[in-house]
């Protein structure tokens, strides 16, 4: 495992708590059935895995150790929900038999993991013939805001050269679709959203969830998105759910989820999604 450059600080909990179906997940939704058993890998704080638990039969939320672990559990039993199962698990090599789960997702873990191919091709084993894999992830050189500030600037260049060295991708979105095709996906489809902070209340809310609200490596601006999924293209809300650090003077800030190409475009401008593949027989991804 690589390390988790964001930590737990209050701040970047206090983000990632934020995250519900409805701005996180919203792309996945027509596969939330009744019957459907979902594992969510990397369940942070929780949030859009309780959200889960009330579209499907049962939702298994992994996270890389007890203490991490222990935030989802905290949430589960404070909201009541009794069809959650956890377990410690790295998503290079999960411990559950193949074809286990109708639904695999992960939300912003994919840009700090080690070997992100191998997660995905754990993910897909474990994944049913017909079933979904689902990602989301960012793209931080996609990152905007104003007024320009070079503090700010600043701060993206040190964070996603923290990020490399911990043995993470902050730009995970322009990779997915490479990286799904690597992993033995061949039916892949991308969708993009953003995340954009313009009102009063949206800029002040991102600001106190940033980077430099504890100026930190271990405290960045807000993982973000990407998504791999099979069926009719959807797309994430733009909804408040990022950190960073916005300015108090007026201006706006966008974080864009777009549709990755396996390649890099020049100074992207937003987050870059992920994709979702179905599990086919003989473990062929389908849309």
């Amino acid at each position: 495992m690589a390390t988790y450059t964001h930590g737990h600080h209050e701040s970047v909990l206090r983000s990632h708590s934020n995250r519900t179906i409805a701005n996180s997940a919203e792309y996945l939704r027509p596969h939330l059935t009744p019957e459907a058993r979902l594992l969510d890998v990397g369940a942070g704080p929780g949030t859009i895995t309780v959200d889960f638990a009330a579209h499907v039969a049962s939702v298994t939320a992994t996270e890389i150790g007890a203490d991490e672990l222990a935030l989802s559990q905290r949430l589960a039993a404070q909201a009541g929900v009794a069809n959650i199962d956890f377990s410690v698990e790295d998503v290079h090599a999960l411990s559950f038999a193949d074809d286990s789960f109708d639904i695999v997702h992960a939300h912003q873990v994919l840009q700090h993991v080690a070997d992100p191919v191998q997660a995905l091709r754990e993910m897909r084993r474990v994944a049913r013939p017909g079933g979904v894999v689902a990602a989301r992830d960012a793209d931080y050189a996609g990152f905007f805001w104003f007024p320009l500030l070079p503090e700010l600037d600043e701060w993206l260049r040190l964070y996603r050269e923290v990020a490399r060295a911990n043995g993470g991708e902050p730009d995970a979105g322009r990779r997915l679709l490479s990286w799904a095709r690597a992993a033995g996906f061949t039916d892949i489809r991308a969708t993009a959203s953003t995340w954009c902070y313009a009102t009063p209340e949206e800029r002040s809310w991102w600001a106190a969830c940033g980077p430099i609200a504890s100026w930190s490596p271990r405290s960045p601006v807000s993982s973000s998105t990407a998504v791999w999924r099979a069926g009719p293209t959807c797309r994430g809300s733009a909804r408040p759910g990022g950190a960073g650090r916005m300015p108090t003077t007026a201006g706006s800030s966008c974080r864009t989820v777009r549709s990755s190409v396996g390649s890099e475009p020049r100074r992207p401008r937003g987050r870059a999604q992920g994709y979702i593949s179905r599990r086919m027989p003989r473990r062929t991804a389908l849309a």
